[in-house]
């Protein structure tokens, strides 16, 4: 019977369930190097799918308004069509703001880059995960926070950025287009356009971490508030020429970037000061002299013993002899007290060392 139980065979038409074991569980999260590159791929793949994904949903938003949102082909030629009639041509039937293709893959490539930015903007906090997964193992309970923190702000930031260079945009192109204007006309490509207008995007978005980096370098002790609060008028100059450099030849785009950075280099410089101040009541004083500033003259130290010369001792038992007045106050203090109403008693004559005793006949023998 115990045979037949255990060796019973399965019913026809059913699979064998078997359990899979789990893999055990890594508190530690230590890896071997192999272990490290299969979790790099497995990161990189998931964040490819993300942004392939993305890709679609931004080149199917290209033409379409879903939820009642704009189509990104409005807002990619939002600032184009804000300028004056006078400064665009419009060669369209219907007289419709449009921007000129020249080759037969212009359209689909435009839509295309366009999709992919904006799947990568949609996906970001998918494919960031990624990213902050498979580096988060290795940073301590501190050192997550801080990060955590600074992405963020970077990433806001940056947002602000692309924001404000949107709407500036308009005001650049219209100087641009305006230059020459009464002996020829510019009819914008699709690509030509794109380009000016990612560029411009990038460009505040990046510069907008400069404040950023000026915290991050107080933090860490390598930029004090001393050092640059009398440097404001350099700083200023030096925003400005690196707004001249990076944005178009338009002053508008330039000066929008070098008011807005100046404001925030400001804000930085407040944060700098706070922290500085906050740093150096809990600092002590002798963490504030330089590495290389003496303590002061050192002078050289006399011979071992010179000051204090050793003595050699006397006998054993022996009592050196007492001074007169040592000995009389000694007396003195001996003496009892006489209280009233009693007579003084006579004291004792002390006694004579007998030989044996200390003091005696036989002192010279010890």
């Amino acid at each position: 019977m115990v045979g037949s139980r255990l060796q019973s065979p399965q019913p026809a038409g059913k699979r064998v369930k078997v359990k899979r074991q789990r893999k055990p569980k890594n508190p530690t999260g230590e890896m071997t190097l192999v272990e490290h590159l299969q979790e790099l791929r497995r990161r990189l793949i998931l964040a490819v799918a993300f942004m392939a994904a993305g890709t679609v949903v931004g080149f199917i938003w290209y033409g379409t308004a879903p939820f009642g949102l704009p189509p990104l082909g409005e807002l990619l030629r939002g600032p184009y069509c804000s300028l004056p009639e006078h400064l665009r041509v419009t060669a369209s039937p219907d007289g419709e703001c449009r921007l000129l293709a020249t080759r037969a893959m212009e359209m689909f490539m435009l839509r295309l880059k366009v999709g992919a930015l904006a799947g990568m903007v949609l996906s970001s906090p998918f494919w960031l995960y990624q990213i902050w997964a498979f580096i988060v193992p290795g940073l301590e309970k501190r050192e997550r926070r801080w990060t955590y923190i600074f992405v963020s702000i970077a990433a806001l930031l940056f947002v602000a950025g692309a924001v404000m260079s949107y709407f500036f945009m308009s005001f650049g192109l219209e100087f641009l287009l305006s230059v020459g204007e009464e002996y020829q006309q510019t009819w914008l490509t699709g690509g030509d356009y794109y380009n000016y207008f990612i560029a411009l995007i990038i460009v505040f978005g990046v510069s907008f971490e400069v404040p950023l980096i000026i915290v991050m370098l107080n933090l860490m002790g390598i930029l004090r508030y001393e050092a640059i609060k009398g440097k404001r008028s350099i700083i200023a100059i030096a925003l400005m020429i690196l707004a001249a450099i990076a944005t178009p030849a338009d002053p508008y785009s330039m000066m929008a970037m070098s008011l807005c950075l100046w404001l925030l280099v400001e804000l930085a410089y407040q944060f700098c000061r706070l922290n500085d101040r906050r740093r150096d009541k809990r600092r002590p004083e002798w963490m504030d002299f330089d590495d290389e500033q003496g303590s002061g003259p050192v002078h050289a130290s006399g011979p071992i013993g010179a000051s204090d010369p050793v003595v050699a001792s006397g006998p054993v038992g022996a009592s050196g002899p007492v001074a007169p007045s040592a000995a009389a106050g000694a007396s003195a203090s001996s003496r009892p007290t006489p209280q009233p109403g009693l007579a003084a008693q006579p004291s004792p004559p002390p006694a004579t060392p007998g030989p044996g005793t200390p003091g005696g006949a036989f002192d010279d023998v010890l």
